[in-house]
């Protein structure tokens, strides 16, 4: 079968990768704006140093942690303390679970109401009309690759399924892609978030719906 010729490739705006580029989201933050509302894992200790960094640009900061999947009980949850914050610029760091959750709450907090307004399948499905809140992705994981995608996947207990909330508008302003922040994983995840990142490209190489750019970054 021939490889279809016509198509259209979106990632993040900016893409910094490098070892030690997680030395570079304070300064960039700092020029959405003073306020800056950070997601991140449970893990205190580990989010502490990039929190500090921060508030050493000036910059207030307001922390809310994520454990385990997005649901939309979380994401409410955390518009509810955005929306408090007033942040200027939302930043997430940590696995897919951190960055979809911040990438919800990023377009939220730009375009109002709550995620049953937007999701498909289980609410109104409205289009998000707004581009987000500039949102800087941080992940500490290979295998998602949520940090350069346009969705967010949230389960709802209430309904008993996991459902998508999606829009060209939910692509981070900046992802920061950082190896050494890999470094303090258990071998069990580096192993698993491993295999997921080799699946997710074996899985597009040989879609009906591949194409020469695709073809190439698998």
């Amino acid at each position: 079968m021939g490889r279809e010729m016509n198509f259209e490739f979106t990632t993040a705006n900016r893409i910094i990768f490098g070892p030690g580029s997680v030395g570079e989201v304070a300064p960039l933050a700092a020029g959405f704006g003073g306020r800056a509302f950070v997601i991140t894992d449970c893990d205190i200790e580990r989010s502490a140093p990039l929190l500090d960094q921060i508030r050493s640009q000036g910059l207030e900061v307001k922390n809310f942690c994520v454990f385990g999947e997005p649901t939309t009980d979380l994401v409410l949850q955390g518009l509810q303390k955005a929306r408090e914050a007033a942040g200027d610029v939302i930043i997430g760091i940590g696995g897919g679970s951190v960055i979809d959750t911040g990438k919800a709450i990023a377009a939220l907090l730009a375009n109002g109401g709550e995620p049953l307004d937007y999701l498909e399948v289980i609410g109104a499905g409205k289009p998000l009309t707004k581009p987000s809140v500039p949102y800087i992705a941080v992940p500490t994981t290979a295998g998602t690759g949520a940090e350069v995608t346009r969705n967010a996947v949230l389960a709802s207990k209430e309904h008993g399924v996991k459902v998508s909330l999606r829009s060209p508008y939910m692509l981070p302003e900046i992802a920061i892609v950082d190896p050494d922040l890999t470094h303090s994983m258990p071998p069990v995840v580096t192993a698993s978030t491993g295999l997921d990142a080799l699946t997710q490209v074996m899985e597009p190489y040989v879609s009906s719906k591949a194409n020469p750019l695709t073809d190439a970054l698998c």
